[in-house]
């Protein structure tokens, strides 16, 4: 018999029996990580296998308990997930988001410095992280390109919080920890911080590191490079913008107290410039993000067998069972196939509903650019990289503007939808059927997908498919229509139709 992270009665095979193992990624200190397929959903995941003995022997056991109790807490689209932990005797089976393209650092390896766009790109959903890390009351105290993983559309996910510790008003940390050439002065010299602070400077220092492509603090031997950071000298190559050279040394500050917040970082031009409006907002806490749920992703869990109030009750106190693993997996990855997480881009302040549809002459229908593709992956807001099944328009009109002519066209063709965002829609089109949404075209809370008895959606021809109005760049928005479910050429069908409703052909 293998021994218990093998493949024998006693293996993980038998432990993680809602998962499918697949090769081993990697292997560490006091374990192995794998990737697996979870069966319920069919949905990838990495999973860490980690040794209790390895771990004791290497006086672990703290940084393992430490980084398990924050993930379990975080859902940032730009922190690794944890979706479950499983415990035996002698191992412990981590459940994790299968980030698939590696490290930032290696990145940064092949490629050398970055270019100020792809850099900024990166810091922005760094400080995104760090900012929701901070909001939760957690500072994480080792931020750098090898503890930031890029996802297959390199994406940054914030890994490693072994060394991270939890913020209490009114204390402050002393412990000297993290990478020596991204620590702040005040850790490495020992004196007591606050938390925040800390991983502003580390920040400062992965900024400098994307876009020079080297450190502004290095030095083989270590006491000579205490000195130089605690000196806080460094240079500033001449090819940086004058906005990064700027935003660098106000972050590189020795003294903490007069060092740039994350509020002041976002407020910084330089920060601000292209910033995806999901990420302009806010990130909530984990409070509130518990009290969210997805209505059609908690029916397709139910519609596996389990029960719908025990999984409401689970998801709100956020026990981990197997119907809140399958939730939150499937959840995931819909987001991330169709940049959920980009939802509240347009988000505005006014709470108005669109109201009195307009002709679809109506000025939503200038200066677009039309086109349908067949392509493999999914429309994505950088268009048009990677698209799938797409229908997408480009207008310079208002926002409200180009959704008030949407609507027209769907009740023109008989589709059924319903409201998930200020600018998101579900839809559902059945050819032939009527439309039973005609008066009720206010937008507001009661403009919903009609019953499953008026409407069966079981039916072999139903199309089902989401609207989504993105920002693609200055005053310039792009329609996005993406197939769901349902026959293909039907839903071509439906893009043509949609376009002759909106006067484009």
């Amino acid at each position: 018999m293998d021994g218990p992270t093998g493949k024998g009665g006693g293996g993980a095979d038998s432990i993680l029996i809602n998962y499918r193992l697949g090769k081993t990624l990697g292997i560490g200190s006091f374990g192995k990580v794998k990737i697996a397929e979870h069966i319920r959903t069919g949905h990838k995941v990495a999973i860490k296998i980690l040794n209790r003995r390895k771990i004791r022997s290497l006086e672990m056991e703290e940084k393992v308990r430490r980084e398990i109790k924050i993930l379990r807490l975080f859902m940032h689209p730009h922190i690794i997930r944890l979706y479950e932990v499983v415990e035996t005797h002698t191992d412990i089976y981590v459940v994790m988001e299968y980030v698939k393209f590696g490290e930032l650092f290696d990145y940064i390896v092949e490629k050398g410095r970055l270019q100020e766009e792809e850099a900024r790109h990166f810091f922005q959903q760094i400080i995104s992280g760090v900012e929701y890390c901070h909001r939760n009351m957690v500072v994480h105290r080792d931020l750098k390109p090898e503890n930031l993983l890029l996802d297959a559309k390199k994406n940054v996910k914030i890994a490693d919080f072994g060394l991270s510790n939890v913020m209490r008003d009114g204390h402050f940390l002393k412990t000297s920890c993290g990478s020596p050439n991204y620590a702040a002065p005040e850790v490495i010299s020992g004196k007591l911080y606050a938390g925040p602070e800390v991983d502003v400077w580390s920040c400062g220092v992965i900024l400098y590191a994307l876009l020079c492509g080297t450190l502004p603090f290095d030095d083989e031997n270590i006491p000579n490079l205490f000195k130089k950071i605690k000196s806080g000298i460094y240079t500033l190559p001449s090819h940086l913008s004058g906005g990064a050279r700027d935003l660098i040394p106000r972050m590189l500050v020795v003294d903490p107290m007069k060092r740039m917040t994350i509020p002041e970082i976002r407020q910084h031009p330089w920060f601000q410039a292209h910033l995806p409006r999901y990420l302009a907002v806010p990130p909530p806490d984990s409070a509130q993000q518990a009290k969210k749920i997805d209505e059609e992703v908690l029916l397709e869990v139910i519609s596996m067998g389990f029960d719908r109030n025990l999984l409401v009750d689970a998801l709100r106190n956020r026990i981990q069972n197997d119907a809140t693993v399958a939730y939150y997996l499937l959840l995931d990855n819909r987001l991330r196939a169709s940049n959920g997480y980009l939802g509240v881009d347009f988000e505005e302040s006014t709470e108005a509903g669109l109201s009195g549809l307009q002709s679809p002459s109506s000025p939503a229908v200038n200066h677009r650019l039309p086109y349908i593709d067949y392509q493999g992956m999914g429309l994505r807001p950088h268009y048009p990289m990677e698209r799938k099944w797409a229908l997408g328009l480009q207008s310079r009109a208002h926002p409200r503007e180009i959704m008030t002519a949407v609507l027209k066209a769907l009740q023109e063709l008989n589709v059924e939808w319903k409201k998930t965002g200020h600018y998101n829609f579900k839809c559902r089109w059945l050819p032939g059927f009527p439309n039973r949404l005609n008066s009720n075209l206010g937008f507001g809370d009661n403009s919903q997908i009609v019953s499953e008895e008026t409407s069966p959606a079981s039916a072999p021809n139903v199309v089902k498919f989401e609207v989504q109005l993105y920002k693609t760049r200055e005053d310039k928005y792009l329609l996005d229509l993406q197939r769901v479910n349902g026959p293909q050429l039907l839903f071509l069908d439906l893009a043509a139709a949609f376009l002759a409703q909106l006067k484009v052909l």
